[in-house]
């Protein structure tokens, strides 16, 4: 039974194992779109609102992207400057006015809270594309989505698993939203890394407790770790009171081949959400790992398409009739190679 059908997507709360599968399930059939192997039109006609209020380039071109993919046409309001928000209007108001003109919404804002606020005034399903420092839940499933296929391929699965968060733990939406879905499996140990400054909420912790799952702070990473994944977060300096605030702490946790050698398992599996931060003095990612196989980043990003064109699917009730929809692909792509 789809559950999500007319709903809107606002929280990881609204997941359990059971609708978990159900959405990866569903993305899995998604990948011959994806791989440009099939083409479908089985939302022609209609229309995404696509509405950015706060900066974004991955996100947002993945949710645009991921509906075209499914012959939907994609309408977007980029930054807060544009929109009427900026003469005042609220966000119920906003929410009457432009989903009046959509199927379905995705939206990204700067303020804790204030996706769920716009749906309240929504016509039609929203999906929560990150609100400040709160949640991020598409973003979660699609690195939960990542862990299993990564752990997948070690002959390993998520009960049971050992994952290392580094970095800004205090202000990153992303570790929140996916310590909460891991909390939901059997057994997970994790190692949170950072300054003490920047440590996990102890809301989060108690979640993970109360799973019955382990966890140790760390102020510094330590001898040999036997993680299975190492998910690296940036400094998130938009949340801080000023630059200089944020820049204490930029390039505390850097991770390249060598580090990476030194602390974890040649098997460890790399993540991090993006955009990583390459300047000279965060470089929190090196470039001398691009082409260790562990590195899941970019793989991150394709699993980030099949996941929003799945909860499309299943948000709009299409689900199951994507296939009688099929359309040969015209073009040449070297997608059709992976």
């Amino acid at each position: 039974m789809n559950q999500f059908k007319g709903q809107h997507i606002l929280s990881v709360s609204q997941f359990d194992p059971d609708s978990i599968a159900q959405i990866f399930s569903v993305a899995d059939t998604m990948r011959p779109y994806a791989h440009r192997l099939k083409r479908t039109k089985v939302l022609d006609g209609a229309i995404l609102g696509n509405l950015f209020f706060e900066p974004s380039t991955r996100t947002r071109v993945s949710f645009g992207t991921a509906f075209n993919l499914l012959g939907g046409e994609v309408r977007e309001t980029a930054g807060m400057a544009t929109s009427a928000l900026s003469k005042g209007e609220s966000l119920y108001d906003t929410a009457r006015v432009l989903s009046s003109y959509s199927d379905i919404v995705a939206m990204r804002h700067p303020d804790a809270g204030s996706v769920a606020e716009f749906a309240e005034g929504s016509r039609v399903p929203v999906i929560n594309g990150g609100d400040g420092a709160n949640e991020h839940p598409t973003q979660a499933l699609l690195d939960l989505y990542t862990i299993s296929k990564e752990l997948q391929f070690h002959g390993h699965s998520i009960d049971g698993m050992h994952i290392a968060m580094i970095g800004d733990l205090k202000h990153g939406r992303t570790v929140h939203s996916l310590s909460k879905l891991l909390s939901l499996y059997k057994n997970i140990r994790f190692t949170l890394i950072s300054p003490k400054e920047l440590a996990m909420p102890d809301a989060i912790l108690d979640l993970i407790s109360k799973g019955g799952h382990t966890f140790k702070i760390t102020e510094q990473m330590e001898g040999s770790m036997d993680a299975d994944i190492c998910y690296q977060t940036r400094i998130q300096e938009e949340r801080f009171e000023s630059q200089l605030e944020a820049n204490k702490y930029r390039g505390r946790f850097r991770l390249n081949q060598d580090i990476y050698t030194r602390h974890f398992q040649s098997k460890t599996v790399i993540m991090h959400p993006l955009p990583r931060d390459s300047r000279a003095d965060a470089n929190e990612l090196d470039n001398d790992l691009n082409l260790n196989p562990n590195l899941a980043i970019f793989r991150q990003v394709d699993n980030g398409v099949l996941i929003r064109m799945a909860l499309f699917a299943l948000t709009l009730g299409v689900e199951n009739i994507v296939q009688q929809y099929d359309c040969d692909v015209q073009w040449y792509s070297s997608k059709q190679n992976l």
